[in-house]
């Protein structure tokens, strides 16, 4: 390729925002002289890493804005210590086809069983998948309402809530809502009924959830949307984190012996080099005292 047309395909990549194609042009034009390729084989590879290099960044972006907690992928739950679970549904909702379907996910269950875990790897999946999501507590989102409300920017903020293609709301119930928390959370999941879905989290069975949100009406109305087409999935196996700290706590116990032991082994092993010393001491002594004598004789 002339230096010159190479200066003018540099410019107009540039011009058309094509950063990846600019950044690769060198070493696809060097490659494309030394195998021959054709004028279409050069120009679609070079297409070809733009377009995956693009996605790539696109689905970064969504990770990033899904806000998660931590990074907590699929493959790092220990699926096969959730005694009980169905793992054929996990996997099912981990290619995210409830989606688009519109089906509510709903993990309830006792604290420490993974729940968190299950809701942001799915998320991840979904991110990866290109859809927009947004992972919140319930409490936090409970508060970003009322303050929208306060600052006069709350139908933006519902809509934007309600537009995400998957809502997660995690650990709803731990903290129960004030009134005006509650009616707003109501109105975000109102707007999402039968158009996008959401997760939920929660260490609540429904019958309880009129302690969370306060009015036994609106609870009812909100159950009904929420369960409506819902994989309800119980996590009623043990906790993760409990059986974790009473691992650590039994392995500090065994460690804990063994020193025990190590320092009774080093304190005979002291008494003992200090039972032979006095031996070699008393055989000193005796010579001295023959010494002794042969001196006075």
């Amino acid at each position: 390729m002339k230096a010159s047309v190479e200066v003018l395909l540099s410019e107009n990549l540039k011009q058309l925002k094509l950063s990846t194609m600019l950044r690769n042009l060198e070493s696809s034009i060097r490659q494309a002289q030394e195998g021959r390729y054709a004028y279409e084989d050069f120009l679609l590879n070079l297409t070809e890493i733009e377009l995956q290099v693009r996605s790539e960044n696109r689905e970064k972006r969504r990770l990033k804005d899904a806000k998660f907690p931590l990074m907590k992928p699929m493959e790092m739950f220990e699926i096969e210590s959730a005694v009980g679970i169905d793992g054929r549904l996990i996997g099912e909702l981990a290619g995210c086809e409830f989606i688009s379907k519109c089906r509510n996910v709903i993990f309830f269950g006792k604290s420490g069983t993974g729940k968190t875990h299950l809701a942001t790897g799915i998320g991840i999946e979904a991110c990866k998948k290109g859809f927009r999501t947004r992972f919140v507590t319930g409490c936090g989102l409970s508060n970003e309402l009322i303050e929208a409300r306060d600052e006069k920017v709350l139908s933006r903020i519902i809509k934007r809530y309600a537009n995400y293609d998957l809502l997660i709301i995690d650990e709803l119930g731990y903290v129960p809502f004030s009134k005006e928390g509650a009616e707003l959370l109501f109105q975000v999941l109102a707007e999402r009924h039968e158009r996008k879905p959401v997760i939920i989290t929660t260490n609540k069975n429904f019958g309880n959830w009129t302690e969370v949100f306060g009015d036994a009406s609106l609870t009812a109305a909100l159950l009904d949307r929420v369960t409506h087409k819902a994989h309800v999935i119980h996590c009623d196996w043990d906790s993760y984190r409990l059986k974790e700290s009473l691992a650590m706590r039994g392995k500090a116990s065994r460690l804990g012996k063994k020193l025990g032991k190590d320092n009774d082994k080093s304190i005979e092993t002291g008494k003992k080099l200090g039972k032979d010393d006095d031996k070699s001491i008393e055989p000193g002594k005796k010579l001295g005292k023959k010494s002794g004598r042969a001196e006075n004789a």
